[in-house]
């Protein structure tokens, strides 16, 4: 059964404050708070590189794990797409710093979803393939899309950025087996936000204001849990924690109460960090083994979500690191 051997995330130098988002929307710091929750949250600093993040997580989780290069097949980097340099293979240039020869390398896009899209990619990969290991990046950049002086474009204001690695095998060895995925999206939202190009900056925009995300969330994400538990042969109270996709409190508290879950069966995060792209899940799954909150054998699901827009729900066991 292929297994997360191990996973790395790593935070940008920069950080956005309630203050500076507030100074150029126009908006009161109240206003801010009321969408980030905390203070401020790690960005992209001028000058820095979502790819050399990616690379510095890898080189963590490769030293960590002591494999060989040359039995990683595959090496996929997942996000947005917009990459930090046009028309390149972010996966490609890793691989090429990190030594990986004869790797296939290449990119998925699903936005905040991408990584669990990816994983789930991996895991096929190594369950047809188990001599070798897939090497899973996940890269976003959003801050550096969004225009902090619309104050129309708050919904998005808590978009922080975070990159990271998973290292993924056919062994059962490792932080976590892999037990399955479900996805899907809802192609009636995906021209909801689009990126425009403003000069040489290419800016996210919502296009007019919908009714029913927010329902859309809990109908997608509770279905696609009791469609994966079921494929599992097990039911909600067999759940030690769900993560959640750091986009909205509310939706999060929602999704725990709709599942008949309480809050200590998650992570919340929200008073100290943003939405950090698709290492939200991640993220909470350290924090859970740091803490020593988790046992061998506990049922872990990854909610994710993005732009588009797409669902995404990864089961897996702990354990161990």
């Amino acid at each position: 059964m292929a297994a997360i051997l191990d996973f790395e995330v790593i935070y940008p130098s920069g950080r956005i404050t309630v203050s500076k988002m507030a100074e150029e929307s126009g908006l009161t710091e109240n206003d801010i708070r009321a969408l980030t929750v905390c203070e401020g949250f790690p960005v992209l600093a001028d000058g820095e590189h979502e790819w050399e993040l990616a690379l510095r997580a890898a080189q963590v989780v490769l030293e960590r794990a002591a494999v060989p290069l040359s039995a990683i097949r595959t090496v996929i980097y997942a996000g947005t797409g917009e990459w930090d340099i046009p028309f390149w293979s972010p996966a490609a240039k890793v691989a090429h710093e990190l030594g990986i020869e004869g790797a296939y390398c290449f990119e998925i896009v699903n936005y905040c979803n991408a990584v669990t899209a990816a994983i789930q990619y991996g895991t096929d990969q190594v369950d047809a393939r188990p001599d070798g290991y897939v090497l899973v990046l996940g890269g976003d950049r959003v801050s550096t899309m969004l225009d902090y002086s619309d104050p129309g474009a708050k919904e998005l204001f808590n978009q922080g950025d975070a990159a990271s690695a998973v290292l993924i095998s056919a062994s059962g060895q490792g932080i976590a087996e892999m037990l399955g995925a479900k996805m899907r999206t809802d192609p009636s939202w995906c021209d909801y936000y689009t990126g425009v190009r403003e000069g040489e900056q290419l800016i996210i925009r919502r296009h007019g204001l919908r009714d029913g995300l927010g329902e859309a969330y809990l109908e997608n994400f509770t279905g696609l849990i009791r469609e994966l538990l079921s494929s599992l042969g097990k039911n909600p109270t067999d759940i030690s924690y769900l993560l959640v996709t750091h986009g909205d409190r509310r939706v999060h508290q929602r999704l725990l109460s709709a599942m008949e879950l309480p809050t200590t069966k998650s992570v919340f995060n929200y008073e100290h960090l943003g939405h950090m792209g698709g290492a939200d899940t991640l993220i909470a799954m350290n924090d859970l083994i740091s803490d020593g909150r988790l046992r061998c054998g506990d049922l872990v699901l990854h909610a994710t979500s993005a732009l588009g827009f797409s669902w995404g729900v990864m089961a897996m066991e702990y354990v161990g690191r």
